[in-house]
């Protein structure tokens, strides 16, 4: 009860604290090694587990995380709380799993898992190979992705979802106060064009990021294409050529994102890789011939430079003080810089494609310094929709960003428009900055109100445009207005977004924002957003849109989720395995058929009484409906070592507790026709008054009986490496006929 000698047997912390030092983290680690259950809020926080930390180099918060958390005299329970399991690919939902397991890859041996690596690679792979062959923009179903996870033995034992349909019929079935959740009005998406303002600069984007022949080559994030050492150099052998193929790949892409974020993204991206490639220039350039281009090379692009530092400090005003006297090239970038070996490398090579990237961004930064800023189709296209839109112009809404100097665009451009009540907040806002701005904009839901705010003299935000730090943990439900102004090519922080205002709803909150505002009766309990989604022109260089569905696509199968449209109003995600979450009326199998059975308990509590008193082996018969062959149901369970009962000298007991269920439906040949819970379902329902019918040969049914315990032998308990004697357990059977 008194856990790290407190007198408490409560403690909160932030994930962050597992960042501080001293003192505070080494009672941290006390904290954990006494405690007996712990939470975990947000937990997708801990999908990456980061450095190991070796030498100066600390271990991330991961690391330490999964430390404390195997210390202590007793075994802990831990509960990990996420809407978002998965973020890039299920190796997510593994790295969730290794906090508890410490990586050990046998862990899950007991449950036929030998090795949970190659567990989930094989998962992934099979995956991968549906995806192949789907129609991944549209988001259509990809049957073998389905089938991969449909019957997933690992993802049933652990993941614990509810959709919002289920939480509402189950709390009303029980009698609860029901659950609020808002209706989410198909997205829509607003079209913009790049080529008014920007068709020059497209086409040198189209030139410069050809497959064929690339005029955007980034060498010196790729020297080992000029290796000229020995390949048997430790050096050599400690590149990763593919990672490095990956980092350029990135970059590259990403400068294509942050074009279609907005014209300052892009700008403030080339400023900044011009800076860094001049310093590669200027610390690599020996002999006098590199000097002397290089030199040549500033001469000509000064007033461009400048001109743009001057641009990108409009943006940034409370960094332009400290940083008008900062040179382009500072010795805290050149210091950044890591020199190469001149006999291990072919620097005049490197020297050469870096001369040439510096000129392609200087010719990017030259087209964008002739666009009018007024011909930006798409921040003119926002404009409008806030003033035109007949519920934006006058109520709250929230433009998401994936990039700060996007953001500070967009304010900036929102306020020269006279759009009133603005309010931005990025990655450099401090804490209690954001505490503000959060409160001014969704009082209610922060535990304050209108009336509160203007008591102190602060006034309401209603445009708030943030970048993806608020795009989680926040209630904003005060809104029910979204923007996406970018899509990010993470489809999680997509769903994060719309989670600001598409959530759960308190109806005393809801009471007293209509008291104060009667005028939006109409409008609250229904939520609405809008995508500024890649134009044409841009999405074939991109693929943004593509890369965004796929990995939606990824995600839906395997955790689900909420909701079913995600990018445009054509996109559907069906649900994949028993446990997937949907809402808007579409409940799993799993849900549905526990919803039904605490139904029928309800109804008939004299049956349910009886439950636990029923013999095993129960047998029954009806007529099948539908059928024309005779089957027979089967409900097994499949034992597993109970923990919670003293071992043996062989190891851990067998419990039927600590086992699954298996439901099952043969033809009397022996032959399996259905394993889908829902379909096995529709065919053993009865009411009270079904009439019981047994007429099939008991000797053939027995037979049939034992093929199928034989097969759930082969299926379930060899993997499990059951020790002989442990059988599945038959609970009840019935015949179709």
């Amino acid at each position: 009860p008194n856990i790290n000698s407190g007198f408490t047997n409560f403690i909160l912390y932030n994930h962050t604290d597992l960042q501080r030092k001293g003192k505070f983290i080494k009672d941290l680690e006390l904290t954990l090694k006494d405690a007996d259950v712990v939470i975990m809020d947000e937990a997708h926080h801990f999908r990456n587990p980061g450095l190991k930390g070796e030498g100066l180099k600390e271990p991330s918060r991961y690391r330490k995380l999964q430390k404390f958390l195997q210390q202590g005299e007793r075994s802990k329970q831990l509960y990990m709380l996420t809407a978002t399991p998965v973020n890039n690919s299920i190796h997510d939902f593994r790295y969730l799993i290794e906090l508890y397991t410490n990586a050990q890859d046998s862990y899950f041996h007991e449950e036929g898992i030998h090795n949970l690596r190659a567990y989930f690679v094989s998962l992934e792979r099979q995956i991968m190979k549906g995806l192949q062959g789907g129609d991944l923009e549209a988001g259509h179903e990809v049957v073998e992705a389905e089938n991969a996870l449909r019957t997933d033995k690992l993802f049933e034992r652990l993941v614990v979802q509810r959709s919002r349909t289920y939480v509402k019929k189950s709390q009303e079935q029980h009698g609860g106060r029901g659950v609020l959740f808002p209706e989410r009005e198909l997205p829509a998406v607003v079209d913009y064009d790049l080529k008014k303002a920007y068709g020059d600069l497209l086409k040198s984007l189209e030139k410069a990021f050809s497959k064929e022949t690339p005029l955007f080559i980034l060498s010196i994030y790729y020297p080992l294409k000029y290796w000229i050492g020995d390949e048997d150099d430790e050096q050599y052998k400690s590149f990763e050529e593919g990672r490095q193929k990956q980092v350029v790949a990135l970059i590259r892409t990403l400068f294509l994102k942050r074009f279609e974020s907005s014209a300052a993204a892009f700008e403030g991206s080339c400023y900044r890789l011009l800076q860094r490639l001049a310093a590669w220039a200027e610390k690599h350039a020996h002999s006098k011939h590199d000097q002397d281009r290089l030199k040549r090379w500033k001469i000509k692009h000064a007033d461009l430079i400048n001109y743009t530092k001057e641009h990108q400090l409009e943006l940034w005003p409370q960094e332009a003080e400290e940083d008008q006297a900062e040179e382009f090239l500072s010795e805290d970038i050149l210091n950044q810089i890591e020199e190469l070996d001149p006999e291990r490398f072919d620097l005049n090579g490197i020297m050469d494609d870096t001369l040439e990237d510096m000129n392609q961004l200087a010719e990017f930064l030259g087209l964008l310094r002739k666009v009018d800023p007024k011909k930006d189709d798409k921040i003119a296209s926002l404009v409008s929709l806030l003033k035109k839109d007949k519920v934006l112009k006058q109520e709250k809404v929230i433009i998401f960003s994936e990039f700060a100097d996007t953001a500070r665009y967009i304010e900036k451009s929102l306020k020269d428009a006279d759009i009133e009540g603005v309010q931005r907040i990025d990655g450099s806002s401090t804490q209690k900055q954001r505490s503000e701005v959060i409160h001014r904009f969704a009082p209610f839901y922060n535990e304050s109100s209108c009336g509160e705010l203007a008591s102190k003299g602060k006034k309401e935000i209603r445009v708030l445009v943030a970048t993806d730090i608020l795009a989680e943990g926040l209630n904003l439900q005060d809104a029910t207005r979204l923007i996406n102004y970018d899509l990010h090519w993470n489809p999680v922080r997509l769903m994060q977004r719309i989670g600001r205002v598409d959530r759960r709803m308190d109806p005393e909150i809801e009471k007293r924002i209509l008291k104060d505002h009667p005028d939006q009766k109409a409008l609250r309990g229904k939520v609405r957003y809008w995508n500024f989604l890649p134009p044409n022109e841009l999405d074939d260089l991109l693929r943004l849109f593509q890369r965004v569905a796929s990995k939606t696509l990824v995600i839906s199968k395997t955790l689900g989720i909420e909701g079913r449209v995600l990018l445009t109003p054509d996109d559907k995600y069906d649900p994949v395995k028993e446990l997937n979450e949907q809402f808007d009326g579409v409940l799993s199998d799993m849900e549905g058929l526990r919803l039904e059975y605490d139904q029928l308990k309800n109804e008939h509590p004299e049956l349910a009484a009886k439950l636990d008193e029923l013999p095993g082996r129960l047998f029954s018969g009806r007529e099948a409906e539908g059928d024309r062959h005779d089957l027979l149901f089967f409900c097994h369970r499949i034992p597993q070592p109970d923990h919670g009962l003293t071992e043996s000298a062989s190891g851990h007991r067998w419990s039927e507790g600590a086992g699954y269920t298996v439901w099952s439906l043969y033809d009397v040949a022996g032959q399996r026709v259905l394993t889908d819970l829902s379909e096995i379902a529709d065919r053993v329902r009865c009411v009270p008054d079904t009439p019981r019918r047994c007429k099939l040969d008991r000797t053939a049914m027995a037979q049939v009986r034992k093929q199928v315990e034989k097969e759930l032998v082969k299926e379930h308990l060899r993997a499990l490496q059951a020790p002989v004697g442990v059988e599945p357990v038959l609970k009840c059977w019935m015949e179709l006929n």
